[in-house]
């Protein structure tokens, strides 16, 4: 027999509460999907916050990715989606510092104007982006990933995460963005595409 949780609970004195699951996760190519359609890379429910940017040594695995020394300046922009059941995601962009000299909002702390990350680095650089390389995984949560998902770092759940990464490339064969989505405890990712025969 399946087990299911169940979908609805009382509560003395109040009623009853429908209780549902926490909606999957986007991966950060189904955000500029999204986003390149409907102008918005929210998912339904979604909205992000903790808005940060700054121009930063690049960590050993990020410079792999990107192709730059270790240490080498590179902008990370991150945020926090959340919905009505809590973190969704923390999503890090890792963009080559080149394009902040280009489009400077990316290096700004706060939500950028004009389109997305890609968009306006396609537009600053006339590079369609062409390509992106997309990996899903899952482990267990470091001191430093509860910290990033608001959680604390001395007990952090022991169940794994699923961690996405998408690599955007251009039309010249250049590496805009590498992106890092660490999702949140109990999520999970679902992905749709259709089926032609």
């Amino acid at each position: 027999m399946e087990h299911r949780e169940p979908v609805a609970r009382g509560i003395h004195g109040i009623g009853t509460e429908v209780i549902d699951r926490p909606a999957p996760m986007s991966s950060g190519a189904q955000r500029q999907d999204r986003g390149r359609r409907s102008g918005s890379s929210w998912g339904a429910g979604e909205r992000s916050d903790s808005h940060a940017a700054a121009v930063v040594p690049a960590p050993a695995d990020v410079a792999h990715v990107l192709d730059i020394a270790p240490g080498a300046e590179v902008i990370r922009r991150s945020r926090v989606y959340r919905d009505r059941h809590g973190t969704v995601a923390h999503s890090t962009s890792w963009i080559p510092v080149q394009y902040g000299r280009l489009v400077p909002q990316l290096a700004e702390s706060k939500r950028l104007t004009g389109g997305t990350s890609l968009q306006l680095i396609a537009q600053a650089t006339g590079r369609p982006i062409t390509r992106r390389l997309d990996s899903a995984s899952a482990r267990l949560l470091t001191p430093a990933d509860a910290e990033l998902l608001e959680l604390d770092p001395a007990n952090p759940p022991a169940e794994p995460v699923v961690v996405m990464t998408t690599k955007f490339v251009d039309s010249g064969d250049h590496i805009v963005e590498y992106g890092v989505d660490l999702g949140g405890p109990g999520r999970t990712w679902l992905t749709e595409s259709e089926v032609t025969q």
